[in-house]
């Protein structure tokens, strides 16, 4: 894995095929943190695939589920093919009830 930031309880990483997130996603951070996201995955061949990992997102933050957003749609338009986003089970409670689930290919903690 390569940092690509790291704040005080936040760490953005690159995994084997996307972007992982550990720590406290809060406001103070979401729009550096959906930056640097996003200019990764803009850097990325059309067709490549990818994945979000939220599973070390503590808490439930709104934050975390718009800086998800924020990469979905940078992934869509680098041309990159979004395979899956893993959510910690408190972050997949606060996206089924926004109704995201529809729109992401999404796994909970744990599957």
């Amino acid at each position: 894995m390569s940092d690509l930031l790291a704040r005080e309880g936040l760490c953005l990483e690159t995994g084997d095929a996307g972007l992982v997130v550990r720590g406290e996603v809060g406001f103070e951070h979401a729009a550096e943190l959906a930056e640097v996201g996003s200019r990764w995955l803009a850097e990325r061949q059309s067709g490549e695939v990818v994945s979000f990992d939220l599973r070390g997102v503590a808490g439930v933050s709104s934050a975390a589920l718009s800086v998800l957003l924020e990469w979905a749609r940078a992934a869509s338009r680098a041309g990159l093919a979004l395979e899956r986003v893993y959510l910690s089970a408190s972050l997949w409670r606060l996206t089924d009830l926004a109704g995201l689930e529809r729109l992401l290919p999404l796994e909970a903690a744990g599957e």
